[in-house]
């Protein structure tokens, strides 16, 4: 049985308010189910979410929705003192009711509550699966931790059961038990649901997916990685297909010119014939007149032929991708084997990185992993009783959550040169071109990149430091980069000859840069060494 479109865009164009072009003539449909929306950073999901929960109204075009639309930010911005009820959107809802039942017959109480009396008891019977009752609506979401913050806001979805929900990048931040927990509410979901993620472990949970590029929304009928197989299947056709059509096209072009070439022979030879008087004029005449006639029509023939051929190789190179990956040269950090480069402590045992060594370092959130980075990379106090460590070299990387070393009012090329003063600008330029950074954008102030630019000057900052940093700190480092980011910086990390010291809940990433030790931080914050612990996860 055929799904039915939940959500269908007509030539839907979005400007901001300086003219940038967010989204230009988007067609396409969104099913009903569970769906994956994903698309490489800047193509505009986002913004596409936030234009179909009406938060922002198209320039033109048309959205149409199958029902009420209930949305989830990237980022969670509610007041530390605001209540449960208010992260779950029922607060109002929960007001009335109670008014009412203190006696305030006010018509608007009645028109606040709708068919929503039983609000309470479904918020306390889903409050329960997250470890609440309906005794916590009245708490303080400064009690509660991020992670639970965030499994409360998706519940009120839930609870308040809009027939399409819409999530934008919901896993950023939270820990593996809570990933775990929002992979179980997708699985249960009741309505349309549209996941904008970069997780692949998620979308893997969904049973559609829907990419957003050049301007059109194209479904699969399956999750990421199946698509991702087809779409790899599809792109070697395309290729083959592209370089069949570019050999029949230099074919046809051969053909018309050794053509040419006939009619050239021919009609020197009618010249020659009629210059020493062979045949009369006349005859000569209407041979001509027929010769030019046939090689009109031949001309004509082959160009139609080229002409074709031409589009042919046209529409194939239209079906090949023009997706680029990093490629970077970097210099090497001279760290041998044996070499210790830092030490992280708890009060039971020493965990040494050493040479080019890959650590992650992973645990729930709140268990100290950042305050741990923080203590050895920016010598911020430890706390006590927690993991503490020291670092062994002082050519040291480090790449915040917050992408926050940047200066913003700088170009890209400034922003390298602070950290690279001997590398000639030449360089520098080939350098960013090779993290794909191109045209205008490196001499461009940094503000006005996007974010998966601005990500890439910050790490051409770390890869390219004088002298290279022997270690490498990343903190989150895939949080709000698309796939393809993450798969670039994956590509990128592959030519680093360094040590590196990884905080992610991302293991399909970790996997993916050739982790040789997991470290992981439990709630007391002892450290235990989990060799098993990646490949149990896949």
């Amino acid at each position: 049985m055929a799904s039915k479109s939940a959500i269908t865009l007509r030539d839907l164009t979005f400007e901001w308010p300086d003219g940038a072009v967010a989204l230009d003539r988007v067609n396409g449909t969104i099913n009903t189910g569970r769906t994956g929306l994903i698309g490489r950073n800047g193509a505009g999901k986002s913004t596409l979410l936030r234009l179909i929960a009406g938060l922002l109204r198209p320039t033109s075009g048309q959205i149409d929705t199958a029902g009420e639309v209930g949305y989830l930010p990237q980022t969670l911005t509610l007041r530390h003192e605001a209540t449960v009820a208010e992260l779950l959107g029922i607060d109002a809802i929960v007001a009335a009711i109670r008014a009412i039942e203190s006696g305030d017959a006010d018509e608007r109480h009645f028109d606040t509550v709708g068919d929503d009396w039983d609000i309470e008891a479904r918020a306390a019977e889903a409050l329960d699966q997250l470890g609440f009752s309906a005794g916590d609506l009245d708490r303080r979401v400064a009690e509660v931790s991020g992670g639970e913050a965030m499994l409360i806001a998706i519940t009120g979805l839930r609870v308040r059961r809009t027939p399409i929900t819409l999530l934008d990048e919901p896993t950023n931040n939270l820990d593996r038990p809570t990933r775990a927990k929002l992979a179980e509410f997708v699985d249960q979901w009741p309505g349309t649901l549209v996941v904008v993620s970069h997780d692949l472990e998620l979308l893997e949970h969904l049973d559609n997916t829907t990419e957003l590029y050049a301007g059109t929304l194209a479904t699969y009928g399956g999750p990421y990685s199946a698509w991702k197989e087809h779409q790899e299947q599809e792109q070697a056709a395309a290729v083959q297909a592209a370089r069949s059509a570019q050999q029949a096209l230099k074919v046809e072009k051969r053909q018309r010119v050794e053509a040419e070439t006939k009619l050239a022979r021919r009609e020197r030879t009618a010249k020659k014939t009629q210059q020493q008087g062979g045949i009369p004029k006349i005859l000569a005449g209407n041979r001509a007149s027929k010769a030019q006639a046939s090689a009109g029509a031949m001309r004509s023939t082959f160009d139609d032929k080229v002409q074709a051929a031409q589009a042919a190789l046209d529409a194939a190179d239209a079906r090949v991708r023009q997706d680029e990956s990093i490629h970077l040269v970097l210099p090497d950090p001279d760290v041998p084997r044996g070499r210790r480069i830092a030490e992280l402590y708890d009060e039971n045992r020493t965990v040494v990185v050493q040479g080019p060594e890959r650590v992650a370092l992973v645990g729930a959130n709140g268990s100290g992993k950042s305050t741990l980075i923080d203590h050895l990379v920016r010598d911020v106090p430890a706390t006590p009783g927690r993991p503490h460590g020291r670092l062994l070299t002082e050519l040291v990387g480090y790449l915040p959550q917050r992408l926050d070393g940047l200066d913003n009012d700088a170009s890209a090329i400034a922003n390298v040169q602070e950290v690279a003063p001997g590398l000639p600008v030449g360089t520098i330029r080939n350098q960013l071109a090779r993290l794909l950074l191109r045209g205008d954008s490196p001499d461009r102030p940094v503000r006005t990149l996007s974010g998966g630019e601005r990500f890439r000057v910050s790490l051409a900052r770390l890869l390219l430091a004088e002298p290279p940093a022997q270690l490498l700190v990343l903190d989150e480092p895939t949080n709000n980069l698309d796939i393809a980011s993450v798969e670039q910086l994956a590509e990128a990390l592959d030519a680093y000859r360094g040590a590196l010291l990884v905080v992610s809940h991302d293991f399909a990433f970790l996997e993916r840069i050739g982790v040789d030790t997991v470290v992981e931080l439990d709630s007391h914050g002892r450290m235990h060494q989990r060799r098993d612990l990646l490949s149990a996860s896949s």
